[in-house]
Parts: C-alpha cells; structure tokens; sequence
C-alpha cells in the first residue's frame, strides 16, 4: 500500500506542477486553432481584420504563420481540416508541418490539401504587420530594421499603433525611425506640421515625401516642403565632400604604400626602378597565394600574407639589385631601360607561372560591410583598414629611420655618400637593406591592393606612374613628404574624377604637379645636406 500511495503522490505533485502550465498551452493552442480557422474561413474583405489579430495575439508562432500565409504555404487538410505549413510545394506530393506544433506531418498529395489563396494586397498588409511584430523584438537591431522597412508604408491603422510604440521605445535610433515613419504618413495627409519633423532627415522616403509635399496645391504645405528640402540638400553636399575626402583619403593611402618603397630607394640610390609596380604585384599574388594554402580561412590567410608578402617582395627585391642594379650605378638611363625589362619579365613569369586572367582575394568577414555614419553617408571597412594600414607602415618606417642603426647609415648616405663611405659606413650593404626595406613595403602595397581590387598581372601598372609622381611631388627620399603628397594627390584626384573623368583628371594632377615642381623644383619637403645641394 505504502508504493501505491507513493506514485499516487507522485501523480499528485506532478499534476499541481504542470497541471496549470499544460492548461495554459491548451488554451493557447485552442486559441489559435480558432484564429487559423477564422483566417481559412474569411473572405479577402474580412482577412485584414483576422490577420491583424492574429499580429497581436502575442503568440510567438504568429510571425510563421503571417509569413506562411503571405507566401501562400498556408493550407488546410481537406480530410481532417487541420491548418498545416507547407514546407516543400515542388511536385505532386508536399511536404507539411503542423502549424500549431510545426511537427512534421511528412508528405501528402497536393490535391489533398486547399490552400489558402492570398494577393498583393493582403501580402502588403503582412508586410506591415511583421514590422510592427518585430518592433516589440528584444533585439534592437531587429526592432531598428523593422522601424526602417515601416518608412512610407504607414497607414491610417499602423498609425495609432506606432504613436503607442514610440512612447515605450527606449532605443533612439529606433524612436527616431519610428518618428519619421510616422511624420512620413502625417505629410502625405497634408500635416504641414510634420514638415518639422523631416527637415533635418536624410533618409530617401522623408525626401520622396517632401518632394511630393513641395507639389502641393496647399501653398503654406507647400512652401515649408521647400525650405525643408534646401536645408537637406546643404546637408547631403556636406556629407557628398565628406564621402569624397574618406575616398580621396583611402585611395590616397594607397599611393603612399605603393610610392613609399619607391622613395627610400630612388631617395638613397637614386634609382629609377620601373619594376617597383611588379614588386607590389608581388605581394597581392603572394596574399592570393596564402588563400589557396589556407581555404575557408581568409582572415588567417590575410594575417599571414603580410609579412610573407614583405620577405617575398624584398628577396625578389635584393635579386634585382644584385643582379642588374649594382652595375648600373650613376647610370640612370640605363638603369631604366633594365628595370623595365625586368617589369616586362615578371610580369610574363606570373602569367606563365598562375594565369593571364584576374584573382579575386576573400575579404575576411571583419574587413567587410560598411559604417553607417548616417541615412547619407557610411564608411566601408576595407578602406578604413587600408587607411590605417598605411598609417601603421608609415609609422613603422619612421622608427626604423629615426631609431636604428640602418636608419641613421641611410639618411647618412642620402645626403652625401661619398662622406658617409670616409665615415666607415658600407654603402654597398646599405644600398642592398634599403632596396630590400622598399621593395619588401611595396609588397605590403600589394597585400593591401589585394582586399580593395582584383589581383593580376598588370596590377602595378596603375599604380607606378602615381609613385613617381608622389615621389616627386613631396620630395625624393621624404617619407613625411611621400605622406602628404600622397594623401593630397589621392584628394586631389578624388575630387576632380567625378566632373572631369578618370583620364582628364589624371593630366590635370600631372599638368598641376609640373607647374609646382617648376617653383619648387624638390618637392614640398626638400632634402638636407651637401648632396641636396648640388
């Protein structure tokens, strides 16, 4: 007796447990039985009303449900009359879920189930039902994205339900939203109040609808519709030139990691190396390279091809000067002509070697989207790295030249060789560490160059002819002369493409680069020294 009344106990507690929890689920579940019913039953006129029932039933199964009806995977069993999820409609027979459980109910003959026919209309009208059910999302990310696809989509019976949201709305970013969702549909009936609202807006729909607002037979509507739209657009060229100047200042970053190699070496052996562009492609093949050793792993990859992309170049860099260079010296044209052969070499070897066609390189997920400044104006992250990538080079740079025994022997035997050589300096090593230091940056150029376009074998043609003029522009061997005028060029540029052309702003840049140097034949930042001198 004692066991019996033991699992009588147990029945007992178990039921006071989860009598009241299963209870609630059954009601719950009649319930929504009873709103599918209603939405298989009623006419297209009377489903507006269901559905928005259904949107505040806060059941969380509604959101599948709206989705499943606007998608037409809303269905009844004609047997039994269950209301069912189409999960798979290819074929003659589909596979179903139930829509109050989602188990699944395998698969039927299609004639054996009735669809519950939906159109435009009412797919509209779960459109905006699903927005506002994502507004009471935990998320506020969710929540921000459901206020944006709300904007001139609002209507007469979402309008009083969004005033309610945005009094309990504790996210700016998505009160303000919901507020301009709500000043959209005010001025679309004529509220010159809501003009306030939507001045200072940038989002597309806020000018669509003041654009409208402008055409208004109302004057007064009218008028501050107007003023509303030229206070915009001074905002709009504000942000215009700002998106203009972060362009102008990544692809200006570019150059001075392309030129930056370039000027150590032309500054201190006074080298005219055409090959430096081939060096830069170099280190994008070798970023290439490091994906195909590392697939799925673009972030690891990347990581990696930085200073193997600086140890390729700069060996490839000391084969160069060791083989070619060295017995040119004080022969500038000369030395010309070879680097150019050697461009024209490299290049042919990479299409022998990998291919005559484009590589792309994955961008590591972290390196990917943008920063939305604002409805404007937004910051996409592979340039923003790039910029910070020059700056940490640059950075780099000046350290060694200002803070190692290489940098001191360097600027030593720029500004006068022949003194350095009586003070014991080696100039020959010193000529082979520097051309190794600028042809391994140049490879950094070419890891960089890898994330922002595609890899090939001209790749370091686009970009040579810019390194010189960089070179000249801010003075031969000045790394904060390569800076400055890299990043001023780069604007420069930037600037001058969208009204001129890609081609004709170039020969501007050139024409303005040699009216400068004809005033300022050494650039912004000439060198010091008796060499300078002469």
């Amino acid at each position: 007796m004692s066991i019996f009344r033991l699992l009588a106990g147990l029945v007992i507690v178990w039921c006071i447990a989860f009598g009241p929890s299963l209870t609630t689920a059954q009601v719950q579940d009649d319930a929504a039985q009873v709103l599918l019913q209603r939405l298989v039953e009623a006419s297209n006129a009377e489903r507006t009303a269901v559905l928005k029932h259904i949107s505040e039933s806060g059941d969380e199964r509604a959101r599948g449900w709206l989705e499943a009806f606007s998608a037409g995977k809303l269905a009844t069993v004609k047997e039994s009359g269950a209301t069912v999820l189409v999960l798979n409609n290819v074929g003659r027979n589909w596979t179903i879920a139930s829509a109050l459980n989602g188990e699944d109910m395998g698969k039927v003959s299609r004639r054996d189930l009735a669809t519950v026919r939906v159109n435009n209309s009412l797919r509209k009208e779960v459109e905006g039902l699903l927005a506002v059910i994502d507004l009471t999302a935990a998320n506020p990310d969710v929540r921000l994205a459901a206020a944006r696809d709300l904007l001139g989509e609002v209507d007469g019976a979402l309008a009083s339900l969004i005033e309610q949201r945005v009094q309990v709305e504790d996210s700016s970013a998505v009160r303000d939203m919901l507020t301009t969702a709500l000043a959209i549909h005010q001025l679309e009936q004529g509220d010159v109040s809501a003009v306030e609202t939507l001045s200072g807006s940038l989002n597309a729909n806020a000018r669509a609808a003041l654009n409208n607002a402008s055409n208004s037979d109302d004057p007064a509507l009218a008028a501050a519709a107007v003023k509303a739209l030229e206070s915009i657009e001074q905002k709009l060229k504000m942000n215009r030139a700002a998106e203009t100047l972060y362009f102008g200042l990544s692809l200006g970053s570019v150059l001075v990691l392309a030129a930056i190699g370039l000027a150590i070496t032309f500054g201190v052996m006074g080298v005219i190396n055409m090959a430096h562009g081939e060096l830069i492609m170099l280190g994008a093949y070798t970023a290439w390279g490091m994906q195909q050793l590392f697939p799925g792993q673009p972030g690891l990859a990347l990581i990696l091809s930085i200073p193997a992309g600086f140890l390729v170049a700069a060996l490839a860099g000391i084969a160069i000067e060791r083989s070619v260079i060295q017995y040119l010296k004080g022969r500038p044209l000369e030395t010309l002509l070879a680097t150019f052969g050697i461009s024209l070499i490299l290049q042919q070897l990479v299409r022998t070697l990998v291919s005559p066609l484009n590589r792309s390189v994955v961008t590591p997920d972290w390196m990917s989207g943008s920063i939305m400044i604002n409805e404007a104006l937004s910051l996409t992250l592979n340039r923003l790295y790039v910029i910070g990538f020059a700056l940490v080079v640059f950075a780099g740079l000046m350290l060694i030249m200002r803070k190692t025994r290489l940098g001191l022997e360097v600027r030593a035997v720029t500004q006068n060789r022949a003194m350095a050589r009586s003070m014991g300096i080696k100039a020959t090593k010193v000529d082979i560490l520097t051309f190794a230091l600028g042809s391994g940056v140049a490879g950094l150029a070419g890891v960089a160059l890898s994330q922002i376009t595609n890899v090939g074998p001209n790749l370091g043609q686009n970009y040579i002819i810019d390194s010189f003029m960089v070179v000249v522009f801010g003075g031969v061997g000045n790394l904060w002369g390569t800076l400055v005028a890299g990043l001023t060029l780069g604007t420069i540029n930037q600037v001058l493409e969208p009204w001129a052309g890609a081609v004709l702003a170039k020969i501007m840049v050139l024409v303005m680069i040699i009216l400068f140097i004809q005033k300022r034949p050494k650039g912004l930042f000439p060198q010091k020294g008796r060499a300078a001198e002469g």
